[in-house]
């Protein structure tokens, strides 16, 4: 088997929680796994990007261009920004959330709603879902991070409670059942 995954985001979505708990499942289940993260400017609201490889043995930690069997987007247009690690035979899971970029923000350029609509059709299978509006339904959108987690477990090879344990050892013990049924949200999606 080899699986991966290219997770990206804005600082502040639990994109690292999330690539932590996808090692911790890859692990748990007897496969090498190798991260790679780079934060920038991430406590900033800077982008964020994570590449998580599994397989039997794994020699690099970064992955291939074209080659991620995933991309989870924790932004609606955050992976755009990555676009020489996907091709044709990608899945997208994408939370349509959008926090606008600085120079969106500030006037001087425009959200690229028509790039992100049209780059979305070259994936092979697109899972979309609005994170923060099924995170404030169980009462906190700060969970919003493992609804996408949820909806990315039911994609990939591995047992729900291998997840749910992974959960549970990476979250603070007050936030476990809240954690959990945000997955379970994005699980049942």
């Amino acid at each position: 088997m080899k699986l991966d995954i290219l997770m990206v985001g804005v600082g502040g979505q639990g994109t690292v929680l999330s690539s932590n708990i996808v090692c911790d499942v890859a692990l748990a289940n007897g496969f090498d796994v190798k991260k790679s993260e780079i934060h920038g400017m991430a406590q900033r609201g800077g982008s964020v990007v994570t590449h998580i490889r599994v397989g039997e043995e794994v020699f690099s930690p970064t992955i291939p261009e074209k080659s991620a069997d995933i991309v989870v987007s924790f932004e609606r247009m955050e992976f755009l920004r990555y676009d020489e690690y996907y091709g044709k035979e990608t899945t997208l899971i994408l939370n349509t959330q959008v926090i606008a970029p600085p120079t969106v923000a500030d006037g001087s350029a425009q959200y690229p709603d028509e790039k992100v609509a049209q780059t979305k059709k070259i994936f092979s299978k697109v899972y979309e879902t609005d994170a923060i509006s099924k995170a404030m339904e169980i009462g906190n959108p700060k969970v919003a991070g493992m609804v996408i987690l949820g909806i990315l477990a039911k994609a990939v090879p591995f047992k729900k409670e291998a997840w749910e344990q992974a959960i549970k050892d990476r979250v603070p013990p007050k936030t476990i059942d809240l954690n959990l049924k945000a997955f379970d949200i994005g699980y049942n999606i």
